[in-house]
């Protein structure tokens, strides 16, 4: 801990914090441009095993629960992944292009965690950190499966829309 609060004010701070870092994030994705989604990092980068999503079902069972968690990606002007949009609105390529957004916000939410030992005793550091990865990953592997999936239904049939 750098800077030195009770832990009252401590929590206040990360209160601040995380909704200025979850808004900020989703803000900031949301306004990029598509094109700029198509660009894979080492984070977004689909890995052999991960498609079709066999991992994400077989392992975290991603399909049984993916429809109980809220999607925020209409807040900043994207598209709900809720279900595939029409041809005119880009089709399975902007859905990839969706869950790809959504990956990076929640990855960008994971990788705030550092900021929050500046102020926070080590206990709650760790749950900050808890709570940075039980309101990401979750998130982060419904759009990654989503994505999976689509990716391989497009490698089948040769087309994305």
């Amino acid at each position: 801990m750098l800077i030195s609060l009770t832990w009252q004010r401590a929590l206040v701070f990360d209160v601040i914090a995380w909704v200025l870092i979850g808004v900020g994030s989703g803000y900031w994705q949301a306004k990029r441009p598509l094109a700029a989604l198509r660009n894979m990092g080492p984070f977004t980068r689909m890995g052999a095993r991960e498609y079709g999503g066999a991992r994400y079902r077989k392992w975290g069972r991603v399909h049984l629960w993916k429809d109980l968690i809220p999607d925020a990606g209409t807040w900043f002007g994207g598209l709900s992944k809720r279900k595939l949009p029409s041809v005119e609105n880009g089709g399975r390529l902007r859905f990839i292009d969706e869950c790809v957004r959504a990956e990076r916000t929640h990855l960008a939410l994971i990788g705030a965690i550092p900021l929050f030992v500046v102020w926070n005793s080590p206990s709650m550091f760790a749950g900050n950190v808890a709570f940075a990865l039980v309101g990401n990953i979750p998130c982060w592997m419904i759009a990654r499966y989503n994505r999976a999936r689509l990716m391989n239904i497009a490698a089948k049939t040769s087309r994305l829309t």
